[in-house]
């Protein structure tokens, strides 16, 4: 393995930093649409008479329309182009959005929901591959943490922004859809939906790649190659142990971190003044996304510290959420619960590009798409058990105690971790 340089922003070539920056304003264009929803989604469907089991089915939905699908999409984004697929990621974001304003019924908003898994799964391994790849032909020998790390800021940032404005235009717009005979959360979701309209011809106009051949003939083997290009992919995690044992280690983090990801508006509202808890809500979830952004910004000068061991900077970051999972389930007002919510989201910021760099050091161009599927599916997976786990012991006890229980998963995988963490140092050594 040739020796990485040091990443400099200001010393990369004129090709490379306009590179870092399209992705960039991509990247927080497509997580503004989406943070507009993220914010209000579960008030939304309790507005249209959802109740929180029927929230839970809608949400298992999701998961498994994005885990049935998740492989075979990584391989026709290798097989057919990361762009092509990526729009067709889009189109399934926009169908999403309109059946959802269209119902207040249980199964068109499951349809719904199957849309939105049905985007993930195209999105999954698309143009974070197209990224890298570029990248890495820009700047050869260049450590791209440090450049996953900016996409991730602008990611969240996008995220943080678009949640600010998807609590507030309830609260600015909500009287004015009433009288139209619509939900007041509608409004964010019509604003998602002119975002992500602006995401489509973005990608369309700035994001180039070589075109790839899109006739149906291409697009028919593009699908008879995805066994082949899945089995690859799925006998290179076994053989390479460092892959498998990151790979379980995040299905374990997921187990732990999804169910606070779901649920901590529910845990967190009571504790809010009725009148302004639907921007509070709103402000409180851009400050998740925006402690995210600080975290992904602090992970390479954390790195440092580990003397760019990336095992050993996830590893600390996982034991950290450990221990602050469990302060903040001990948490019973909102003043307690900002602080230690704002230190549990720097350090999932903190995590990101570390495991995404050992990934994706670990595989070749021609599988890295496929390989960003499987393991975006198996932390679906994990994420899907953690929330059917947490949710039962929620409604049995209390969500603090799924939390709290949850804890032991990413003990685990702090565990796994370490056992990587001295494997690739063996292997470097």
């Amino acid at each position: 393995m040739a020796t990485e340089l040091e990443f400099s922003f200001a010393a990369l070539t004129g090709p490379a930093r306009r590179h870092i920056r399209v992705f960039q304003i991509h990247q927080f264009l497509d997580r503004f649409a989406m943070g507009l929803t993220v914010a209000v989604v579960a008030l939304a469907l309790t507005d249209r008479g959802i109740d929180l089991f029927q929230i839970s089915l809608l949400f298992g939905i999701y998961s498994l329309t994005t885990m049935a699908l998740e492989l075979p999409f990584g391989g026709l984004a290798d097989a057919i182009g990361r762009k092509p697929v990526f729009l067709a990621a889009v189109v399934a974001s926009l169908i999403s959005l309109a059946l959802f304003l269209s119902t207040s019924d249980f199964y068109v908003l499951a349809l719904s929901f199957a849309f939105i898994g049905f985007g993930r799964a195209l999105r999954s391994g698309t143009l974070d591959a197209w990224f890298v790849e570029t990248f890495k032909a820009a700047a050869p020998n260049v450590d791209v943490q440090p450049a996953l790390a900016k996409a991730q800021w602008a990611n969240a940032i996008g995220l943080a922004v678009g949640a600010v404005f998807g609590g507030l235009l309830p609260d600015l717009f909500g009287a004015s859809a009433e009288g139209l005979g619509v939900s007041v959360y509608d409004v964010s979701y019509a604003a998602s939906l002119a975002v992500m309209l602006g995401v489509f011809l973005y990608t369309v106009f700035f994001i180039v790649e070589k075109p790839r051949p899109l006739n149906p003939q291409a697009l028919k083997q593009g699908f008879a190659t995805v066994p082949l290009v899945v089995k690859e992919a799925s006998l290179l995690a076994l053989r390479h142990p460092a892959l498998s044992l990151l790979l379980a280690a995040l299905a374990f983090f997921l187990m732990a971190t999804n169910p606070v990801e779901v649920l901590w508006p529910t845990h967190a509202k009571p504790m809010l003044e009725e009148g302004y808890a639907n921007t509070i809500i709103g402000v409180l979830t851009a400050t998740y996304f925006f402690s995210i952004a600080f975290g992904a910004w602090l992970s390479p000068h954390i790195n440092r510290l580990f003397r760019r061991r990336h095992a050993m900077t996830l590893a600390v970051a996982f034991a950290c959420m450990a221990g602050v999972q469990i302060a903040l389930a001990l948490q019973s007002n909102i003043v307690g619960f900002l602080p230690v919510f704002v230190l549990y989201s720097i350090a999932l910021g903190i995590s990101e590009t570390p495991a995404s760099t050992i990934l994706h050091r670990c595989v070749e161009d021609r599988q890295r798409s496929t390989m960003l599927s499987l393991r975006s599916l198996i932390q679906q997976l994990g994420a899907a058990l953690g929330l059917i786990l947490a949710g039962a012991i929620a409604e049995v006890y209390s969500t603090p105690t799924a939390w709290t229980i949850g804890a032991a998963f990413l003990v685990i995988a702090v565990i796994l971790i370490g056992i990587l963490a001295k494997r690739l140092t063996a292997e470097t050594g």
